[in-house]
């Protein structure tokens, strides 16, 4: 197998990053430690190996859903393609002049016999492949969203009028509103490698007037597919007010969405048309090396099992892979959320980064089952839908507000985990499940390749949906609700389909009309129109539903303002994160001329990662209109939360930890004058 061309700003996974020192936690009991990265995957009997010599009989892409992520620099890196382990870009996630790499994703081919047993990755060594990829930008031809709309009595959806009503009839819709570049095919090795080819630029027309970039298309030397995406850009032709966090009329921003597909043709001569896969194009992950506590991935995981596409999880559990990514998402969560950081307190359960509290998490034993069903009601119940939900579920894990936020007393008013999610914790509180946390054949895996190859697919789709925010759905970070919806996947009306796959729509435009508001009736029967949205998909379908411009609903989605005091729930802060240990607090700890005691305040201070975005000054003239109005122009000068490593001196204070997540590459988001000599004398 080839391993395709690198650059310098690709990540290679340094093992040293993330595999050092499990032996030597043992040693910091005392000290916070977060929880290391661990390589975790399907066991080998979920995904059969075909028998050597197998003849091909089907083929697919893979991921099924790939994500790529807006940056306004020419640098990139690919996308995680190992499940646990997150993109780590040689030389961070900014180029150096404060502008974001781009996260670009790249789409393999894979190979199936007739008994659906993995043969393996096909490459340009291997067959001719002819990738085409349309995708579109349709938000502006969309509803306004208010709520998510599944959620029946217990939070009502609130219906949602067109965007740029003034826009009626459809013709008009389509001309000015929807930015189609239109199927764009790429094959080959090394096309376009370094980018700018026209030919494979992704390009479309808003307003009759402006051309605007969603991307381009690319191959590496193996002749797989890289899915570039733009810039980040958003604008208005005619400077357009901003008056809502996610529905402003006359805007237009660079996000996507639709089909990848791919003709396979083999030395035989046979030609198979592969699985077709989706692309999404969305915001970047301030918080990369920070999982959500539920993703994307768990969510839609969840809906498979709960439709019974796949099987119910079988006891006993993998601790690695089932329950352990749970535990070192908490564990992770209070570097970006000062709820999270204070949860020991507020819920009376132990210190997730703490490594002697892990191995009471991973015994299996009887002895050990009134800990494991103690830390398991700290959970919230997603079953739990009665009128009392909310006052019985306040003060659960996670801290954070629901899809029903709007609806006080509604028990969606909290965060709610995706039952298959929770029904692992219950099992891993039973005690059905075994200690594999330490796992050498995994822990040498370096890149994609190492795995066995019945093993890759799946691990593809679940690396790319990892990162992603799996809730609240308010609309969300990258992609919202309606993934949790059968009718938007391939499975529901096809049996031989497989999970993950996104049905395929073939309405005659992209504009879709299904009456004067969106509600959840017409979303799902489709109304006047009679094509459900939640349903098969077209270019835009999936992004559409998102915040028009992106950036206002970035920065809103911060603290939330509760009846109750205290703890202040916060939106996504491992994708969005609230409050961190800034670059300059991290400096002062690490020095060793202070004090302990002045070390320790440093590192146990935190900042609002969105200081400044709103303005300096008296209330007067630094708002909330202000901020969601200068995130579009200033939000690649917020800073990313990474992994750095503690102090190391003899006089380290014991409540330092080993490694600390710090808010790095923070540029200047005040809008000031930095004066230098050069500058004369000063006004």
């Amino acid at each position: 197998m080839r391993t395709g061309r690198t650059t310098a700003t690709n990540q290679g996974i340094r093992r040293r990053d993330f595999l050092a020192g499990m032996g030597a936690a043992a040693g910091l009991a005392g000290a916070g430690f977060p929880f290391l990265s661990k390589l975790a995957v399907a066991p080998a009997a979920a995904a059969e190996a075909a028998p050597a010599g197998a003849a091909i009989a089907r083929v697919g892409i893979h991921p099924a859903i790939g994500i790529s992520r807006v940056g306004g620099s020419d640098k990139w890196f690919y996308a995680p393609e190992l499940p646990g382990i997150p993109a780590r870009p040689e030389g961070g996630f900014k180029d150096g002049t404060a502008l974001i790499k781009k996260q670009v994703q790249r789409f393999r081919i894979y190979a199936f016999d007739a008994e659906d047993r993995v043969i393996g990755e096909l490459t340009a060594a291997d067959a001719k492949i002819d990738w085409r990829v349309h995708v579109a930008n349709t938000k502006a031809a969309w509803y306004g969203f208010y709520n998510p709309l599944d959620n029946a009595e217990h939070a009502p959806g609130l219906p949602g009028k067109m965007r740029n009503q003034y826009f009626h009839r459809q013709t008009q819709r389509e001309r000015m509103l929807v930015i189609d570049p239109g199927p764009v095919g790429i094959g080959g090795t090394s096309v376009n490698w370094e980018g700018g080819s026209r030919a494979h630029a992704m390009v479309g027309r808003f307003w009759a007037e402006i051309d605007v970039a969603l991307g381009e298309l690319r191959t590496d030397d193996a002749g797989r597919l890289l899915v570039v995406p733009a810039n980040g850009v958003s604008d208005s032709p005619r400077g357009a007010p901003i008056t809502s966090f996610a529905d402003n009329d006359g805007w237009y921003d660079d996000w996507c969405d639709g089909p990848v597909d791919a003709t396979v043709t083999l030395p035989d001569g046979r030609v198979l048309q592969a699985d077709g896969a989706w692309i999404a194009c969305v915001g970047p992950n301030f918080a990369p090396e920070i999982p959500p506590i539920s993703t994307l991935y768990d969510v839609i995981d969840s809906l498979n099992w709960e439709q019974g596409w796949t099987a119910a999880p079988t006891p006993p559990l993998s601790f690695r892979r089932d329950i352990y990514p749970a535990f070192r998402r908490l564990a992770l969560m209070e570097w970006v959320s000062a709820a999270a950081n204070l949860r020991k307190g507020w819920l009376n359960v132990g210190d997730f980064s703490d490594p002697a509290y892990l191995a009471r998490l991973a015994d299996p034993g009887a002895g050990n089952r009134t800990f494991r069903q103690d830390v398991f009601a700290k959970f919230r119940n997603p079953y739990n839908m009665s009128d009392t939900a909310a006052r019985e579920e306040h003060l659960k894990l996670p801290m954070m507000p629901g899809d029903g936020v709007d609806h006080n007393g509604s028990p969606l008013q909290w965060f709610q985990f995706p039952k298959l999610q929770y029904e692992r914790l219950r099992l891993w509180a039973d005690g059905a499940f075994v200690d594999d946390f330490e796992d050498a054949a995994l822990d040498a895996v370096q890149r994609l390749e190492d795995l066995p190859a019945a093993q890759q697919p799946a691990a593809l789709t679940e690396a790319a949906l990892e990162p992603c925010s799996g809730g609240a759905f308010h609309p969300g970070v990258e992609l919202s609700y309606y993934l949790r919806l059968a009718p938007l996947y391939a499975r529901h009306t096809n049996p031989a389909a497989k999970p993950f796959r996104i049905a395929r729509g073939n309405r005659p435009s992209l504009v879709q009309d299904v009456g004067r508001v969106l509600d959840f009736r017409a979303a799902t029967t489709g109304g006047p129109g009679g094509v459900p949205p939640i349903g098969p998909q077209m270019p835009g379908d999936l992004t559409r539903w998102m915040g028009l411009p992106w950036q206002p609903d970035a920065f809103s989605c911060q603290r939330v303002a509760m009846q109750d005091d205290f703890p202040v729930p916060v939106w996504w802060p491992a994708l969005l994160p609230v409050d961190v240990l800034p670059e300059d607090f991290y400096a002062q700890l690490m020095r060793t001329d202070l004090s302990a005691g002045e070390r320790v305040k440093f590192y146990e201070n935190r900042v609002w990662w969105a200081r400044g975005v709103p303005g300096i000054g008296y209330h007067a003239n630094a708002s909330y209109w202000d901020g969601i109005e200068r995130m579009i122009t200033i939000w690649q000068q917020m800073g990313f939360v990474v992994k750095r490593p503690g102090p190391t001196d003899p006089g380290r204070p014991d409540a330092i930890p080993q490694d600390l997540y710090v808010e790095t590459g923070r540029g200047q988001v005040e809008t000031r004058f930095d004066w230098t000599p050069e500058h004369g004398q000063l006004p």
